[in-house]
């Protein structure tokens, strides 16, 4: 049913087959590539949810560390847990306190590993060591 959709140029559907490839669900193997592909094709057909995604995985993949957040949270809320802890390890790892508390969350309900949590931890503990500077802990005694 989706594919006739898709066969007739339905951006939504188009959006929804994207996002099977992306998670390799109903049946299909996992293929980012070609979720990214349908992805493009629908915004360009207009829709509107393909379209921020679209934006968003662009930017994720440039290092913008709040795109990722949202990508977490958007496979959350569409209950793949397993790609939004993915993303949210990423984003802790590059030092996003709210990352590190989805996952910790997601540990509490089950969905991420003790294994994950202890990444997800390290890794922000590294990245916020990294950043440490003696202006930047001045800004932070100023209130700035």
């Amino acid at each position: 049913m989706v594919q006739k959709r898709v066969n007739k140029g339905d951006a939504e559907a188009i959006y929804f087959l994207g996002g099977a490839y992306y998670g390799g669900e109903l049946g299909l193997v996992k293929n980012v590539p070609r979720a990214i592909e349908l992805w493009t094709e629908a915004a360009e057909l207009g829709s509107l949810d393909a379209q921020g995604i679209n934006h968003w995985q662009q930017a994720a993949m440039k290092g913008h560390v709040r795109s990722r957040v949202i990508l977490g949270d958007a496979e959350a809320s569409e209950e793949n847990y397993k790609l939004a802890v993915q993303h949210w390890m990423i984003s802790a790892k590059m030092g996003d306190e709210e990352s590190l508390k989805n996952i910790k969350d997601m540990f509490k309900d089950g969905e991420a590993t003790k294994a994950q949590y202890a990444e997800a931890l390290l890794g922000y503990r590294d990245a916020v060591e990294e950043m440490k500077s003696p202006q930047r802990e001045e800004a932070k005694r100023l209130g700035i």
